[in-house]
This record gives structure tokens, sequence and C-alpha cells, in this order.
């Protein structure tokens, strides 16, 4: 690179510093009339500045996509600004209502963002799942393009294990494409980090397969070393701790003259190298750190090896450029205003008019044209999702568990909508024999970017065959259920990124949806549309014991913004909400699923399917607006059992019992909580979702028909208690509140207060 160049790049690398900088500023100016304080993390931008500007303006293609460190916004939206991506007006609107978004957002931000990021650990991993997608989305259907994943990423933010488990996962490290960039500041939110831990990041990161390129030193101190004393000099920072080193950003140089020849072996050499350098380069010396150095950058960028997966380690100063840098509390500190306005002397710009662009003439306006140009992108334009059955036919008999309809469900899919179900993809953490998806993985075939033989292709007494391919349509994860919703997230978010939609499913063991929750959530968040199926669920699985157990998921499903939540009954409503789930993914309205099924046979002859087809397709379109009237006594009600899931056989039975003592009985069977609970806010004229169909709350729960209510299901009772208040009569409601303890399913039904005998004892005690 010509000095000029490397001119045109310091100048906009300081008006990035600037802008980013002057973006915070005026939010806080700003103020909030609330007195709640605006916020936003000058420093933690400032540390990022040199390594964005030389990524965008140098190295970056179109092709490629960025997940940008979340505090680091305000440098993603100044250099948007200065490529045109980003209008004036939103500047000063930094965490403003409908202004620039607290964190960058793909849906919510006014200008280009790839990657929505905020929560810890998860904007970081997600171009790990967005690489895998990518392959997935190219192998099948084509036109997702080459480019490289980057990850930019704050050092303090490698603490959280979802890191790691995104990391060590055995198909990362054949994701060539995926780059991190570390800011390593050695700060974290409240402290300087007290221990040099590079060197163990280099190691955890070489361990995994990463090619680990470390970029330490700027030109100015490599020259230095070269130098007479300069070996004294570098083994002395080497050796210094985070927090000494941290200290001298904040001395003079009369005393870094003093502290840094301190106890080295060759303090005579030290300080002979030191003799010769005027204050400005010593103080200069001491901040030349290469996450600062456009070519230390640039030639790390060069050596990338695209046949792994890369992370480079860029020391940094956090509020390099800043009054405040290297003070151990800068995180959350802002500039005063003397400070601003000598920033703005520094970086020559008007503190009154602070959003100036480059003139388009000078050489960095002509850079930033070209960059521009560069990075171009048309939108995408989505392809139609082929068009999915409302109902495959099948009425199923015998007995069944929903958890095994799932599976008949997506096999008949392949059969009756090929194309259709050449879309779908599943996800499993290891579990896709015990969650019934061996009929389907068998069909399909597990997804692999090569194909690999199968060694037990001849084994009689093998059931699940793992045949490999670039063809396959079932992934399989590690143990590590944030990687899974990651990679759904991810997969969901595919007819956004290049106009291929997929319709992808990841099933785990429902106990851990909490612990897959915040990432799966954030992934909708960010436009990912996915189905989520927990299963086995509740104290129905009995012998598993308490630790499987899965009591506050149904209320969970019915709080998740972005989805839509169904616990069915019966293998028919399994195929009946699969195919409305399936029906909404891929497309600018769409919404994520999740399904919570068991493993509980149940006689599916209770589900009384209609013979009629305009009966059956009516009670299809209850059962996916949330419930249905399963049973109607003859005369106006005594009482109504509202039940769901599993619960229902328990449900039926007692209404058979208080039959035979004389009282009127009506079951309605609850598909969706979610679901009737919006449909009761919309009656009423407040926010709900867009598939609440007020409708089913007086095919379900007539007012003519109001009784005292029994609800029950195999989670929180407060999940139903809302259906009290559709016609204001009295309940009771049933459920699990406690842990439990492995037994047959009758003694643990007993324990926790959900069999027919509790249940014909609350309507006793209500009528």
């Amino acid at each position: 690179m010509s000095n000029t160049d490397r001119e045109t790049i310091a100048d906009i690398e300081q008006r990035v510093l600037w802008l980013s900088t002057a973006i915070i500023d005026a939010a806080n100016r700003r103020g909030d009339p609330s007195g709640l304080k605006v916020g936003g993390h000058q420093a933690s931008s400032a540390s990022m500045v040199t390594i964005m500007t030389t990524l965008w303006f140098e190295h970056l293609r179109a092709e490629d996509r960025v997940s940008v460190k979340p505090h680091a916004s305000p440098v993603l939206h100044a250099i948007n600004y200065l490529l045109g991506e980003l209008d004036e007006a939103y500047l000063p609107t930094l965490r403003a209502f409908g202004g620039l978004q607290s964190y960058p957002s793909r849906s919510k931000d006014p200008d280009p963002v790839d990657y929505s990021t905020g929560s810890v650990g998860i904007g970081a991993t997600a171009p790990i799942w967005g690489a895998l997608a990518r392959r997935y989305v190219d192998s099948h259907f084509g036109g997702a393009g080459r480019g490289r994943q980057y990850s930019l990423v704050g050092d303090a933010e490698l603490d959280e294990g979802a890191v790691w488990e995104a990391i060590l996962d055995p198909m990362v490290g054949e994701l060539g494409e995926v780059v991190w960039v570390v800011d390593l500041n050695r700060q974290s939110l409240d402290r300087v980090v007290p221990n040099i831990g590079a060197p163990r990041l280099e190691g955890m990161f070489g361990a995994a397969g990463w090619q680990v390129l470390t970029v330490k030193y700027g030109r100015l101190l490599h020259e230095l070393f070269a130098r007479p004393g300069g070996e004294a000099l570098r083994e002395r920072i080497d050796a210094m701790p985070n927090p000494e080193y941290q200290r001298l950003l904040r001395c003079d140089a009369a005393e870094v003259r003093k502290r840094l020849p301190d106890g080295v072996p060759d303090e005579a050499g030290l300080a002979g190298l030191i003799d010769g350098l005027d204050d400005a380069t010593l103080l200069a010396a001491v901040r030349n750190l290469g996450g600062h150095d456009p070519a230390a950058l640039g030639e790390a960028f060069e050596a990338i090896d695209d046949t792994r997966p890369t992370v480079i380690l860029a020391y940094t100063v956090k509020g390099h450029g800043l009054a405040t840098a290297g003070h151990p509390q800068n995180h959350g500190s802002l500039l005063s205003a003397e400070q601003m306005r000598e920033l703005a002397d520094a970086v020559g710009v008007d503190v009154d008019d602070p959003w100036q662009r480059f003139d388009p003439a000078s050489p960095a306006g002509r850079l930033c044209t070209g960059t521009a140009q560069r990075l171009h992108r048309e939108a995408p334009v989505p392809e139609p999702v082929p068009e999915l059955p409302t109902d495959i036919g099948r009425t199923p008999s015998g007995r069944a568990t929903t958890q095994a309809a799932l599976g008949r469900a997506l096999l008949d899919l392949t059969r009756e909508a090929p194309e259709a179900a050449g879309r779908v993809v599943t996800l499993c953490p290891d579990v896709s024999s015990s969650t019934n998806l061996g009929g389907w993985v068998n069909k399909v075939g597990v997804w692999s970017s090569d194909e690999r033989r199968d060694w037990f292709d001849d084994d009689p007494e093998t059931i699940l065959h793992w045949r490999e391919r670039p063809t396959g349509q079932h992934l399989e994860l590690g143990i590590a259920e944030g990687n899974l919703v990651g990679a759904l997230g991810e997969l969901g978010a595919t007819w956004s990124r290049w106009g291929r939609p997929v319709l992808p499913i990841g099933v785990l063991y429902d106990p851990f949806v909490e612990r897959a929750l915040e990432p799966w959530s954030f992934g909708i968040y960010a436009g990912g549309q996915s189905i989520l199926v927990g299963t086995p669920s509740g104290v129905s699985l009995a012998p598993e014991g308490g630790a499987h157990q899965s009591i506050t998921t149904p209320s969970v499903g019915l709080e998740q913004p972005g989805c839509v939540t169904y616990e069915p009954a019966f293998a028919i409503d399994v195929e009946w909400t699969l195919l409305a789930s399936l029906a909404r993914l891929g497309r600018p309205d769409g919404t994520s699923a999740y399904l919570r099924l068991s493993t509980r046979p149940v006689d599916q002859s209770l589900a009384a399917v209609p013979a009629d087809p305009a009966a059956r397709e009516r009670r299809r379109r209850q059962v996916v607006a949330g419930a249905y009237p399963l049973r109607r006594a003859r005369t106006a009600p005594d009482l109504t059992i509202a039940a769901m899931g599993p619960l229902l056989t328990e449900a039926l039975t007692a209404a058979d019992r208080l039959t035979e003592l004389g009282h009127a009985v009506d079951v309605v069977c609850v598909t969706s909580p979610g679901l009737l609970f919006d449909a009761v806010q919309a009656r009423a004229g407040r926010p709900a979702r867009p598939q609440a169909e007020p409708w089913v709350l007086e095919s379900a729960f007539p007012a003519r028909r109001a009784a005292p209510l029994v609800t029950l299901l195999d989670g929180h009772p407060h999940t139903l208690a809302f259906l009290a208040g559709i016609n204001r009569v009295t309940a009771t409601h049933l459920g699990v509140t406690r842990f439990g303890q492995s037994g047959d399913l009758a003694s643990v039904y007993a324990h926790h207060g959900l069999d027919a005998d509790a249940v014909v004892g609350a309507a006793t005690d209500l009528l």
C-alpha cells in the first residue's frame, strides 16, 4: 500500500471514529424525558474502528457477511453512512424510538445489517450457522454464493460458553469461510482482565482445528524492536500484566520513561532506546498495537486459509483515539463536551456540523464511492415456498403417540407433496432415533457437504441408515441445544438472505427447550422462521423422573413473540398443526412455531374425527386456530373440562364418570393456548398475533354453554388459567407445579393431581 493510500485509509478511519463517537454523544445529549440513561459505548466502538475500516474499505466483498460486535453498532452505522447506505437524519437517533437500534438488527435498523447481535455469544456464533445454512442451500438449490462469514467479537465475549460449544461442534471444522476477528482489548465491563489470555486462546482455537493469526504489534513497535534495546522492549511488553500495560496508557511521557524500564534485565539497553525517542513517538509506541495498524491487519486478512475456520486475535486499546483510552471504567463512559471539541479538532471536523461526509472528489470520497459500488448487493427476491397440503387425508387409528406422529407426517409429506417436502430440513442434537425421526432420516438421508461412506450399510441389524451426502435433508449436531437452534435460526433466514426458503424443523427433548430458548428467540428476532419440536415432554415421561420433566414450556411457548405454539393431543392434530406451521415459514409475513409432543400412547379413536368432509375441514380449522369441542353434552352443561395434550384421556374418563353422577359435561381440546389468548385479546381490540382467530372462542367456548371450568395439562396450570375469563366462569386449574419422581404413569399422575380422580374431585368441588 502506498503512503497516499495509507493516508486515505487513515482519513476514513478518523472520520469513522468521529461519527461513531458523535452518534453516541448525540443520543445522550438528546436525553430521555423519563430520566433513564440513554447509554452507548464510545470506548467499545473506538477499539473496533481500525479493524472495521480496514475490513470494509480494503478486503470485504459483496458476497461476504459480517456479524458486528454489539457495542460497535455505531461504527457500522458510521461506515454505512459514509457509503451512502444510511440517511443523515438517522445519525442522531441511536436508541430513540424508531431510530437506530441499540445493537445491530436485521429486522429493525434502517441500514444494511447482516446479522442481528446483542445477546452475548449468539451474534458471535451466528456466522458459523450462517455458513452452514449457505452450504446447505447451495447444495440443494444453488444461488447462495461463496462469501466469507465474518464475526467481529469482543474478547470478553469469549467467556460465553455458547462460543465454545459452537467451535467444538464436529461440523464447524469444515467451514473454511468462517473468519472471527477478536477485539483483544483485555477489558470487560467492570475491569481490566488481569491475566494475559491470548496464548490460552491461541491454544484453544488451534486445538479445535482453527487457523490462528495473532496481530499484536504495529509497524512502529516492530521498527523499535529491530533497534538496539528493542528485544528488551519486546520482552518487557510481552511479560507485562494487562493492568500494568493499561496503566501506561494513562501516563504522560515522563511517567512512561520511568515505569517502562523498571525490573528489566537489560534496563540500560531499554533506557537507551527510550531516551532516543521524543515524547510523541514514545506515547505512540505504547499504543501501537496491531489491531490499530491497517497494514498489520491487512497482512492477516491476506493470510486467511479458506480450507478451515480462521480466528484473528487483534490486540487493541479500548477507547483508542479517545480521551478515555485504556481507562478501566471506560466501558459506558461518555466524552465531555470539551473532550468532544478536542476530538473534532483532532480529526478535522466542525463540532457544530458533525455529520460531514467527504467531498466526493477527494481521495477519501472516491474510496467511499468505490467501496459502495464494490459492496453493493441487490435485495434478494424470495422464491415462493411450494404449495403445502392442509390435510393429507389419513385418519389414524389404534394407539399412537404424538411424537411418532411427527415422523409419520413427514414421511406422508414426501409422498403427497414431494416438492414442498424437498424444502424441509430437520435438525437434532444427537437424538434422531429417540425422537422418532428414524424413518424420515432413512428416507431423505443426512446432509454432508461431501458424500461419505456408510460402513454399516451392509449390516442387517442396522435399523437407522446414516447415509451422508450433499442431497440429504437431516442435519445432526452434537449435544448442544444452543448450536441446534443457532443453526435453526440461520436456516430459517435463508429466504431473506438468498431468496431460497427452506422449512427447518429442530427436534430436541422438551426439558431442554428452555436451555435453547434464548438463542432460538434471538433467531426469531433476527428474522429466522423455523419450527422447534420439544419431545418427549412433561411428567408423562413418568419413568424418566424429575430430571427430564418440562413444567413451564407450555407457558413459555404461549409467551414467545413471533411464535405460534401447539400441543396436539392426537396424531391427526399433529399432522394438521405441522402442515399449518410449515405453511407459515419462508415468507415476509411468516412466523415460527413450537410443537410440544409426547411419548404417551393414546387411543386415536378418542379424537372422533368427523367422517363428513365438510365437518372434517371444520375440525381441522379449529385445531389450527387453537381449540375444538371434543364432546358436547346433550343439554346445557353443568361443567366444562378444557384439557391439552395427552391428558385428554384423563379429561374424557373424568367426563364419563361425572356423567354417570348425573352431571352434563362438555370437553374441549386445547391445541394452542397462545392462539386462544390472542383471540381473547383480538376480540377486545388489543394487540394480538395476526394468526389469532377470534371466532374460535365461540366455537370452542360458546357463551350459551358457559359453565364452571376445570383446566388440565401436563405443565404449569397457569398456562390455561386465562380460559376462565372468556365467559367469566368459576374455575379450577390442574397441572404440574413441582418436581416429580420416577414411577409408573398412574402413580406419577396421581402424585401431581392430574389423574381422573383429581379432575372428578375438582369438578365436584366446583359443582
